[in-house]
């Protein structure tokens, strides 16, 4: 019971980091603002210039959510892959999620020029590449569903996600061969991932897609305590395994595959929160991780952001780049102490 109050209160004080840093970036960019502006932006009181107001609501608080929505959104899903695989090394783009949305991709940048200029001009208008992407996923998705029907095993599902990553992967790879080097330079920027470019009728899709993918996951909770136990004992426990198993997989396909469309493939969070959420929470129990590993991969992914908009210059780096560059070493050094992954 004394854990279980600690649990809470460590709860919400990753909710109220969450505020601090969200605050923390809308305020800090090309033109630092003040929080207090920021927050009478936010609130609808008088801010001291009007441009202010507009640079708050129109540029940096879509992208503040954005961070929000895939940071928490890719932390659990890998929470939820690594439960679900009993894999610590398990994320959110083991399914292949990820390489069928960079598939789709790639084919309207480099595989555009095939199909004639009319139907070019086609597939790279305004919407087509969160199209392509979703395309992409949800044909990895029914694909990975097809093979969880049929299979038993869990295993042999990730080892079908895998495979299917490396097939898109090959893909890629011929039309990159073949594509002039402009298309190829528009396909790596894409790669490098991107919250700022979002208006708001699209954070609005994406957050629909956040909504129901949460929804599931809370939902899960019973199921993925159970599953913690080995399948064997989850059914002695009356639970349905391949049910359960569709619904994880679900949940993480409308949280990662929505993510990768808007906002591109960022790498790292959906594998490193769960561990570090572990460290501050040692606990199996479901019902205190989700909560806080949505929180926390908010806060890594807002942190991130921040250092990737290099406050006070023009200049911001890829997004994909500071996760990787800021999250991995704290992470090896978390495991390496600990020397042992607490799952």
């Amino acid at each position: 019971m004394l854990n279980q109050k600690k649990y809470t209160l460590a709860i919400i004080l990753l909710f109220l980091a969450v505020v601090v840093t969200a605050l923390l970036n809308i305020s800090l960019g090309s033109v630092n603002i003040p929080i207090q502006e920021v927050a009478s932006s936010l609130f609808g009181f008088k801010v001291e210039k009007d441009t202010w107001r507009y640079i708050i609501l129109n540029y940096r608080l879509p992208k503040a959510i954005t961070a929000i929505i895939t940071g928490s959104g890719l932390a659990v899903s890998g929470l939820l892959m690594q439960t679900l695989f009993r894999n610590p090394l398990a994320g959110p783009y083991v399914l292949g999620l990820s390489s069928g949305a960079s598939l789709g991709v790639a084919i309207v940048f480099m595989g555009a020029s095939l199909f004639g200029a009319s139907f070019a001009g086609i597939l790279l208008s305004e919407w087509s590449l969160v199209v392509a992407s979703s395309l992409g996923s949800l044909m990895v998705l029914f694909a990975v569903i097809l093979a969880s029907i049929r299979l038993r095993d869990t295993m042999a599902i990730l080892i079908i996600g895998l495979m299917f990553a490396s097939l898109t992967a090959a893909i890629v790879s011929v039309l990159a061969y073949f594509s002039p080097a402009s298309k190829l330079q528009q396909y790596v920027f894409w790669s490098y991932g991107s919250l700022g470019d979002l208006s708001w009728d699209e954070v609005l899709i994406l957050g629909l897609f956040w909504f129901v993918g949460i929804l599931i996951s809370i939902g899960s909770i019973k199921n993925l305590n159970s599953l913690l136990l080995g399948e064997h004992y989850a059914r002695s426990l009356g639970t349905n395994i391949k049910k359960n198993r569709f619904m994880i997989i679900i949940a993480t396909s409308l949280l990662a595959g929505s993510i990768t469309a808007f906002a591109g493939p960022i790498a790292f969070v959906g594998l490193a929160v769960p561990h570090l959420i572990r460290q501050i929470i040692p606990s199996a129990n479901h019902i205190t991780l989700v909560p806080a590993v949505i929180f926390g991969g908010a806060i890594l992914m807002l942190i991130c952001d921040i250092i990737a908009q290099l406050p006070g210059s023009e200049f911001s780096l890829p997004i994909n780049a500071i996760t990787s560059i800021i999250g991995a070493p704290v992470v090896i050094w978390l495991l390496v102490r600990k020397r042992k992954f607490n799952f």
